[in-house]
């Protein structure tokens, strides 16, 4: 795989580097969140090691303007914040994944590894559909008959899940690990919060309901047909 670290600390870019070279990546490296914004926007990269703690723009601002600009190539966050709310923000910012230093270097591949699988399969069913709702999972394009919907990052990507399990309740925990990859609970209300508002953008202009709450479980994507 083609990767690309981000990291301000010379001598942890170098052992980051040797090491992944030595797996078999092909690796670049970033010493501040300019570069790396630089290298992420004009290089395709199959997944990037983004380090929080950066001078100037760090990792949190770094992954939220690439996925502004639309790019989602995984990023897998390293950091030395453990807290809850720093690996929410992250996450919510359009990170994949984290890993907290010091951390084991094999455990580190591991993730990188999974990371690049992820976008394997994904293009293998490049459009969904569900009554009037459509998806393009390659151009990150939502449509309900001819208007174009306007999401972020983290939105689609819910959307994209309600999708593929159409009919299907999704618990709100089960939504916090597949769409925010967080395996604890943060003790808020982000799952209610994003579809609250993807409701809105999906039912701009009286378009009928079609993310439905199941009182005491969770969500389902589903066309009623009344």
């Amino acid at each position: 795989m083609h990767l690309l670290v981000v990291e301000d600390d010379e001598k942890a870019a170098r052992f980051l580097r040797q090491g992944l070279e030595e797996e078999g990546h092909a690796v670049d490296v970033a010493v501040d969140g300019e570069e790396g914004f630089r290298l992420a926007s004009s290089v395709t990269y199959d997944v990037i090691i983004l380090d929080i703690m950066l001078p100037g723009r760090d990792g949190f601002e770094v992954t939220a303007a690439l996925r502004a600009s639309g790019r989602a190539t995984p990023i897998l966050a390293v950091t030395a914040r453990d807290t809850s709310a720093d690996v929410v923000r992250g996450l919510d910012a359009g990170a994949d994944d984290y890993i907290t230093k010091p951390f084991d270097f094999d455990e580190l591949v591991a993730r990188v590894r999974a990371l690049g699988r992820r976008t394997g399969p994904a293009t293998a069913q490049s459009g969904l559909r569900v009554g009037d709702l459509e998806l393009d999972r390659v151009r990150r394009i939502a449509r309900r008959g001819e208007r174009t919907i306007e999401l972020a990052p983290r939105e689609f990507r819910l959307l994209e899940h309600l999708a593929l399990h159409a009919g299907q309740v999704q618990t709100r925990a089960g939504l916090l690990e597949m769409v925010w990859d967080i395996t604890f609970d943060p003790g808020t209300n982000v799952v209610d919060a994003h579809v609250s508002n993807l409701r809105k953008k999906l039912e701009e202009g009286g378009a009928p309901r079609i993310v439905h709450t199941v009182r005491g479980s969770g969500y389902v994507l589903r066309v009623d047909d009344s």
